[in-house]
């Protein structure tokens, strides 16, 4: 009972807002991040009952709904890797999310480098390392819901979805990399199984596993006509996806393991491409995933911790890491397609579109959380992996709140979104009845 008052509260407060949101011109996004915070452990939930928003502590209970809403949100952005238009854009998605992701690594691990060598009783060395890996990781679920809410459509858009898909993959080696040379660091000696073959293996099992489950899901769909049956399956194989790569296993140093967005990815793009009615499904996956991914963004608002704002240190190094990873972000993307030699709103845009951060950037952090040499506490009174976690959280708690609404007007300035925003479905409606009585009235 509890669960379900907390979720209906979240939904309909989410839902509330954003009609607020809509007339303050706002992305949708933006509202259910700001409910999230209103219902969470800072607002409501500090009367401390639980059904009544979320209780501190108690948001654990909807993780799994958090990474149902992260497979589908990747199934759908694999979706937009369909072979005609890679064969356009292939090439310069590939350019640009490689080299944006490289370029905001190094120009946050060169900004929070040096401020190390000012304050190093502030920031030890290591976390600097690991902030600027971090800094390359781009939030594939905000920015998927400002192009949907819109109905944005254009080469900006075109380009956009799968450089984000491209960069979830880029980060992971980034951040691995650069998490095994902050343990060398740290222990004095360097493992290149970690640095190297464990990285390798999560892309490629990711990939492999998309593909296999990716070429199952079309064989299956095959047996089923009715359209209700083809969502429950499509729900049913993305749901396999995501339990599938949640598995892992160590031997030794090498350790296998899976991310959830790259195989739902590869799941998406396997099936659209395999499929010839994979855009008609895929229009009613995205009504049925409508309440799930207002609901993610709620929850993610809800995990949001407040009380950074009372870390002066903290914040002072959250600057700094949110104003260069947006250099970074901007210059890496403009100089990039420069060189893809791509439309000119892409040189200007892109990079703007890339800012929001998010669930994958938490992920990381949660992996150095995970490192017992990183939870020894310092002289600081924290230890590497609390510096890594609450400068993150900052950075996502300002990103995710400005992030979306900077990527809708980008999508605007390139002249890819309708100024009016987005549709009003009853309006359509309308419309389509109106046209229905006008030919009916003409027939007879």
């Amino acid at each position: 009972m509890e669960i379900l008052l907390s979720l209906s509260i979240a939904l309909l407060t989410g839902l509330l807002l954003s009609r607020l949101a809509k007339l303050a011109k706002l992305p949708a996004v933006t509202a259910y991040l700001v409910a999230g915070i209103l219902v969470g452990p800072y607002c409501l939930g500090q009367l401390n009952v639980k059904g009544l928003g979320f209780v501190e502590g108690h948001i654990e209970d909807f993780a799994i709904l958090s990474k149902l809403a992260l497979g589908f949100i990747a199934f759908s952005i694999g979706n937009e890797f369909r072979l005609e238009q890679l064969k356009k854009i292939g090439k310069q998605a590939t350019i640009i999310g490689i080299l944006q992701a490289v370029v905001t690594t190094l120009i946050v691990d060169a900004a929070l480098i040096a401020f190390h060598f000012i304050r190093p009783d502030v920031l030890p060395l290591e976390a600097a390392i690991i902030l600027g890996a971090i800094a390359s990781a781009t939030a594939p679920a905000a920015t998927l819901m400002v192009v949907k809410q819109y109905k944005a459509k254009g080469p900006v858009t075109d380009t956009l979805l799968p450089v984000v898909a491209l960069d979830d993959a880029v980060g992971l080696i980034l951040f691995a990399v650069s998490f095994g040379v902050a343990k060398a660091f740290g222990a004095g000696n360097v493992d290149p199984v970690s640095i190297i073959v464990n990285p390798l293996i999560e892309i490629f099992g990711s990939l492999l596993l998309g593909v296999l489950v990716g070429l199952l899901f079309a064989f299956c769909e095959r047996f089923f006509h009715s359209r209700s049956k083809r969502l429950s399956v499509s729900v049913g194989f993305v749901m396999l996806t995501i339990g599938l790569s949640m598995f892992e296993h160590s031997f030794g140093s090498v350790h296998i393991a899976f991310s959830p967005l790259l195989s739902c990815m590869m799941l998406g793009t396997i099936f659209c491409n395999i499929c010839d009615f994979s855009e008609e499904l895929m229009d009613r996956v995205d009504r049925w995933t409508a309440p799930l991914f207002a609901l993610f963004f709620v929850i993610s608002g809800a995990e949001l911790d407040l009380s950074i704002f009372t870390k002066g240190m903290i914040v002072l190094v959250g600057v700094i890491y949110i104003a260069t990873r947006s250099i970074g972000k901007y210059t890496g993307a403009l100089s990039s397609a420069k060189l893809a030699k791509c439309d000119d709103n892409i040189v200007k845009y892109l990079g703007i579109t890339l800012l929001p951060q998010a669930g994958v950037a938490l992920g990381m952090a949660d992996i150095v959380q995970e490192e017992i040499a990183f939870l020894k506490v310092l002289a600081s009174g924290m230890s590497v992996a609390e510096i890594v976690l609450n400068i993150t959280l900052f950075a996502v708690l300002v990103y995710e709140l400005f992030g979306p609404l900077l990527t809708k007007i980008a999508l605007m300035k390139a002249g890819e979104i309708d100024p009016e925003g987005a549709t009003s479905a009853r309006h359509e409606h309308a419309k389509e009845r109106g046209w229905f009585h006008h030919i009916k009235e003409k027939k007879n």
